[in-house]
């Protein structure tokens, strides 16, 4: 499976910005997709993730409520909204896929759970 981010750019305080992960491939071996962000000096970091067979979504703590994962019905294609963005959102942003087969249901907050990474999209939170 490939993936491909898109939709980062330089925004100001309490903007809105839209990320896609466009995956290409094998995509009905998708179990699910996650974002992740890395700021400069930071370890990557879970942002959220989205169950392909039941939309079930698991948000980081600290984006529960600004930012929201869903996905198209084509199944081809993953949504990362941020919404009222702070300065401290400012990171190269991921997207990653598990794919089938998986034993049991992983939680998939952890960069380790994942198999295919996309190269990232930037977004920049100017105060």
């Amino acid at each position: 499976v490939q993936l491909v981010e898109s939709g980062g750019g330089s925004v100001q305080a309490g903007d809105s910005l839209r990320l896609s992960c466009a995956a290409s491939g094998r995509t009905h071996y998708i179990y699910g997709i996650g974002w992740f962000r890395q700021a400069p000096g930071k370890e990557r970091e879970f942002v959220g993730n989205i169950r392909w067979d039941d939309d079930k979504t698991v948000y980081a703590d600290g984006v529960q409520g600004r930012f929201a994962v869903w996905r198209d019905t084509g199944r081809t294609t993953a949504y990362l909204q941020l919404n009222s963005l702070e300065p401290d959102d400012t990171a190269l942003y991921y997207c990653a896929t598990r794919v089938k087969p998986v034993a049991g249901a992983p939680r998939l907050v952890s960069r380790e759970e994942y198999d295919y990474w996309g190269r990232g999209t930037q977004v920049t939170v100017s105060s």
